[in-house]
């Protein structure tokens, strides 16, 4: 008595909460738990009421397809209801379901059957009276559904009147509503670029857009749909197969998946399967699984129904690829450009085909969008190879001690400052020259052609070295030595003092090329020769304050910023002393001098191809004559040179009336001195 009791206290638990599971993701439109999870609490109820059939009600999930509809739309009455399918999760399932269907035929003969992608949107139904589409309907509770044919008619997919011959007097058409994933990327890029409410998902973005009450809102969504059935039909045929009728769709307009496949026998059915989700990450679309159909009509009518599903269809799920578990701390990692990078650290879940214990959350911008704390139950989406990453958290799970995520104030690698530019999604270590996270990139940069071209110093080498621990900072390359590097793995003695000679080389340079040499973000060669230009001294940049950099040509606020930063930060400063201590050394410009060169004060942009002179040669030349040789066009731009392919500065600086000159301009010029 006590178990039956406790049956049925389960069992009215589990239906209240699919309940509110149907209520929010039907009529809401806003799912709060992944379709793995309702899939695992409905089959737990399945299970209970099959062992205690007396714990059935009429109001029960397993009795009927969804939840209400929404009252905003009129109601539609499927004439045949809109029923859901079966679920099989494992190749042992799968079997069991050919088997149920063998001995319900009473016949051993393989069974052909009709294989498509299960799309993750929103099924649908179009009535065309006499070829015309008179009504589109929601499937809804799967026997009232919502009227949006308006919105329906938005659709290019969706065809107004079918075309071809042998159309009946009246068809209702049957498929699924789905966005492809390119235009749900632009849709959402759009609605957080407004700062509007984004969507979890591609099905989201489809049902929301759906059930849009304005049908000019609709049509600006990507919507497409894939027909594969049908319901009422008077007064003609569509075959007598599954494959027959689809074959059919297509000559009269209407759109089915070109995935789908007819193959004999279910292990031809498990082959599909597992071939389907190889492909699954590069279709165009969400898919959760591959829907199995037995091709004869005959067949399936002789199969028929259970009370919510045909017995002769049946749903081979992929493996979950959102879950749910526990968020139990946050770690912040640094790359290799100094981003700091927020990382759940989770309760183990299997999720992808994998067991995920970590995943991104993006940066602090997204934790604060979606409200997600340290001790949550949060939902977790892994695609294939993709970084799994924190959809959202379960608020009405967020227990009384769950605490906010902060971002740190030192970075967590190397203690230098962390900085969060405003607007930037993006904070920062700006312990560019010391940190170890940043350690390879920089080396790398500092080494490269346009900043200390040092030859030999490539990435492989940049790599093997910081790995053996051989530099820590871009001032240990003038401690190298020709024997420590001949011991080095492929390197030997030639190439070794090769090296060093190139080293030494390097060690005579500019400022200008110093300065891009340090790797300061946002600080290409065109502001570090401004910079060199402007203050002609390394020491009067690093004492410069946020409106003495403003001066500078091309240096904006964001620019100005990551400079002072930068100076200021003791590691760098520190790195910098070493690398002037190990001997490199340039000439300081006389900024006086300067002002008596002929170019002096006038500000050039070089923007498009340049046939004659490189675009370097031709910054030097206009830098060496006291011109500013800027990256972006303003008011103050003297003369725009616009060389082939010439893009959006060439049209910025005839908008703001600066004058354009060409390559051949450019050389008579410069020939002049």
């Amino acid at each position: 008595m006590a178990d039956k009791m406790s049956a049925m206290q389960q069992a009215a638990k589990l239906r209240q909460e699919l309940q509110h599971y149907n209520y929010q993701y039907y009529v809401l439109d806003e799912p709060t738990i992944p379709d793995v999870e309702y899939d695992r609490l409905l089959r737990e109820l399945q299970n209970l009421e099959d062992q205690n059939p007396e714990l059935k009600t009429i109001d029960s999930p397993t009795q009927r397809v969804g939840g209400q509809p929404l009252q905003a739309f009129t109601q539609v009455k499927h004439k045949v209801p809109m029923l859901s399918l079966g679920n099989s999760f494992d190749q042992a399932e799968l079997n069991a379901f050919a088997k149920r269907l063998k001995d319900r035929l009473k016949s051993s003969a393989e069974i052909e059957f009709v294989c498509e992608p299960k799309l993750d949107g929103l099924a649908v139904s179009l009535l065309y009276n006499k070829g015309l589409l008179i009504q589109a309907a929601t499937r809804g509770d799967g026997r009232t559904g919502e009227n949006i044919t308006e919105n329906i008619r938005t659709i290019g997919s969706v065809p107004l009147k079918l075309q071809g011959k042998n159309i009946p007097e009246l068809i209702e058409i049957r498929g699924e509503v789905f966005m492809p994933l390119k235009g749900f990327s632009v849709l959402n890029k759009k609605a957080a670029a407004k700062d509007e409410k984004t969507f979890a998902n591609p099905r989201n973005a489809a049902a929301g857009s759906l059930r849009q009450l304005n049908s000019k809102v609709t049509a600006t969504r990507p919507l497409e749909m894939c027909c594969y059935g049908i319901g009422v039909i008077e007064g003609g045929s569509v075959g007598t197969s599954q494959w027959d009728m689809l074959q059919q769709f297509k000559q009269w307009g209407l759109r089915v998946n070109d995935q789908i496949k007819s193959v004999d026998g279910i292990e031809e059915c498990w082959h599909y399967y597992l071939g389907l989700e190889k492909k699954r990450n590069s279709l165009a679309y969400d898919i959760d699984g591959v829907v199995i159909k037995v091709n004869d009509f005959d067949l399936q009518k002789t199969l028929g129904f259970v009370s919510r599903a045909p017995r002769w269809a049946i749903a081979q799920k992929f493996a979950a690829q959102e879950e749910l578990t526990t968020l139990n701390s946050v770690d912040f990692q640094v790359g290799r450009t100094g981003a700091l990078t927020p990382v759940a650290r989770l309760g183990p879940v299997f999720v992808g085909g994998a067991t995920i214990s970590n995943a991104t959350l993006h940066n602090m911008d997204e934790i604060k969008r979606k409200d997600v704390r340290i001790g949550d139950t949060v939902i977790i989406r892994r695609a294939g190879d993709v970084i799994p990453e924190v959809v959202s958290s379960i608020k009405a799970k967020r227990p009384n001690n769950a605490k906010e995520i902060f971002l740190p104030k030192k970075c967590p690698v190397c203690n230098s400052d962390v900085i969060h530019p405003e607007g930037e999604a993006t904070a920062r270590c700006i312990g560019e020259l010391y940190c170890p996270a940043q350690r390879k990139g920089i080396i790398q940069h500092f080494a490269s052609r346009k900043a200390l071209d040092i030859d030999g110093l490539g990435e492989r080498l940049v790599d093997l070295m910081v790995d053996n621990e051989m530099l820590k900072t871009i001032a240990d390359i003038f401690r190298l030595k020709a024997e420590e590097v001949a011991a080095m793995e492929r390197m030997g003695e030639n190439s070794a003092n090769k090296l060093i000679m190139a080293i030494e080389k390097s060690k005579a340079t500019t400022l200008a090329k110093f300065i891009y040499a340090l790797g300061i973000r946002e600080v290409g060669e065109s502001t570090a020769n401004n910079l060199a230009n402007h203050f002609g001294c390394l020491k009067v940049i690093e004492q410069a304050s946020i409106e003495q950099l403003l001066e500078t040509s091309d240096v904006g606020d964001i620019v100005a910023a990551n400079l002072y930063a930068f100076f200021r930060e003791p590691h760098n400063q520190d790195v910098i002393a070493s690398l002037i201590d190990s001997g490199i050394n340039w000439q300081d410009i006389d900024v006086d001098a300067a002002d008596e060169k002929p170019l002096a004060g006038q500000i050039f942009v070089l923007t498009g191809i340049l046939i004659d002179l490189k675009r370097d040669e031709a910054k030097a030349k206009l830098i060496s004559l006291g011109a500013k040789v800027s990256g972006s066009v303003s008011k103050k731009t003297t003369y725009i040179v616009a060389g082939e392919s010439a893009g959006s500065k060439l049209i910025k600086g005839q908008e703001l009336n600066i004058p354009v000159k060409d390559e051949s301009w450019l050389l008579q010029l410069l020939s002049r001195y």
